[in-house]
């Protein structure tokens, strides 16, 4: 196995991802749990967008949005996708590249009742990535739907999880001379499923 020490040290990635992402709730001024995710659509064309972690299970990374949106959407069709997180305050960044399935069971359920009634009748006011004509539009459908549900609006049932359970993981951290430190970890091919780690060239 590859010698790691330091900040790479450690047998299981999602430790070492949850370690450095900790670190960064510390340092990052603002959402340091925003990472870049990519899709691609019907014609294999790439889409890129952030959207915010909300959670490092086990062995997948998670987070939630709008099904109907353009990466709901792309993602139904084709169910892998990659995404960064980087800390420029810790010069440090996590790429992923993995298998995705949805989350819209007691976990969503979960996750979206920890949102505020605003955000949570947003949810049910926008349809997320379709044209829109003004504010005033978006404003009066969430005005529609307080009046509907009160302080207790639901989970949509377009508006759920996605869990990426990844097949690399890639550790990066600055360098001098831009001489940077990258590992990458793979899931092998085989059915134990262990991970292959390897040290790459800056």
């Amino acid at each position: 196995m590859t010698q790691r020490k330091g900040i790479f040290s450690g047998s299981d990635p999602f430790a070492i991802a949850r370690g450095w992402l900790q670190e960064a709730t510390r340092t990052e001024p603002n959402d340091p749990n925003a990472m870049a995710l990519a899709t691609v659509d019907a014609d294999g064309l790439p889409n890129v967008r952030m959207v915010l972690l909300k959670e490092i299970e086990a062995e997948a990374f998670v987070f939630y949005t709008n099904y109907q949106s353009a990466k709901g959407e792309e993602l139904a069709l084709n169910p892998k996708a990659a995404f960064v997180l980087h800390w420029k305050t810790l010069r440090r960044q996590i790429r992923v590249r993995g298998i995705v399935s949805r989350e819209d069971g007691k976990d969503a359920d979960a996750y979206f009742a920890s949102r505020s009634v605003k955000s949570r009748l947003g949810a049910w006011a926008s349809a997320q990535s379709r044209p829109l004509s003004g504010r005033a539009e978006m404003l009066a459908k969430v005005a529609q739907y307080a009046a509907k549900y009160g302080t207790s609006p639901p989970r949509p049932p377009y508006w759920g999880g996605f869990r990426i359970r990844p097949v690399e993981i890639e550790f990066w951290a600055d360098g001098e001379f831009r001489l940077h430190d990258r590992f990458r970890w793979r899931r092998n091919p085989d059915a134990t499923g262990q991970w292959k780690i390897e040290r790459l060239n800056p």
